[in-house]
């Protein structure tokens, strides 16, 4: 085995770590809401089936649970895909970044977890979160982040995220989290409406410094930032009484974020483009959605 094999061994198991952490956590929150809004429904538990790339292109696990007590819809997906790029797909990768020999050598390999989380009280934010590598024969990268996504705002919510963020990416350099909120502002930027998607968070693309193991150990940072950003937002709101006018706000804000998803987002596009699940692709999508 070639060092690079091993390093996408690594990377493809630690997804599927984090993963299996995130599902158990999300099961543990259905099952210890017992008072408030949704308590007497059913806890809910993830649904698993495996993907498939077209041909012989590798897959993965989809996993979702829909119609709990705290969630409405949530996915947590886990990929591991090679194969070669289609012209469509080789000419937008390398119209996003220099990858040298993509025009000879059209092969790629690609793995890495990808969340997006629905809630049932609109109090509880919305969120998103991804990490992954990407491969072709010239070049590596990682990329990934979260973001959350709240149709009603509270500052301390917003704050206690960005914090836990910043926290674990300040290990490994001070300057990261600054420069890593403006990319998120940027990405999760809705041009059409003229406004972001939600309240940001941290997000980087295209990231190789050369030294694979001090960016596979920021990769997993991102990665561990995610239940201890978010998982006591989920806590503090599950149980906060919610009516009609909160729902309506929950509904038309998730149609801004199926715009964002459908029209703007580079993990929608780069799925479909490269023959993956069509369902794992598009889980990202809210059950119900609303517009004015």
């Amino acid at each position: 085995m070639t060092a690079m094999e091993s390093e996408k061994a690594r990377a493809s198991g630690w997804f599927r770590a984090l993963r299996d952490e995130i599902v158990a956590r999300f099961e543990a929150l259905e099952a210890g809401h017992e008072a408030g809004p949704g308590a007497g429904a059913l806890a809910g538990r993830f649904d698993v089936r495996e993907t498939r790339r077209a041909g012989d292109g590798g897959g993965g696990l989809m996993s979702v649970m829909k119609g709990g007590r705290v969630f409405e819809k949530v996915g947590v997906n886990v990929s591991t895909v090679h194969g070669t790029l289609s012209p469509a797909a080789q000419a937008a990768m390398a119209a996003r970044k220099d990858m040298p020999g993509l025009a000879d050598d059209p092969r790629f390999w690609a793995s890495g977890i990808s969340l997006v989380a629905h809630m049932q009280n609109p109090h509880v934010p919305a969120v998103h979160m991804n990490t992954r590598m990407f491969w072709t024969p010239g070049a590596w990268w990682f990329g990934g982040g979260s973001d959350l996504n709240p149709c009603i705002e509270y500052d301390e919510d917003t704050s206690g995220f960005h914090c836990v963020q910043k926290a674990h990416l300040d290990r490994h350099d001070p300057a990261l989290y600054p420069r890593l909120k403006a990319w998120a502002d940027e990405y999760f930027f809705v041009p059409h409406r003229g406004r972001a998607r939600g309240v940001g968070g941290i997000f980087l693309d295209d990231h190789c410094s050369g030294d694979w193991e001090a960016d596979f150990a920021l990769i997993q940072d991102i990665g561990r930032a995610f239940l201890p950003a978010y998982v006591p937002l989920v806590e503090r709101r599950k149980a906060q009484p919610w009516g009609e006018a909160e729902r309506e706000t929950q509904l038309i804000h998730r149609g801004l974020y199926a715009e964002y998803n459908l029209v703007y987002d580079r993990g929608t596009k780069f799925g479909l483009a490269t023959g993956h699940d069509p369902d794992a692709v598009l889980m990202s999508l809210p059950p119900l959605a609303k517009w004015a």
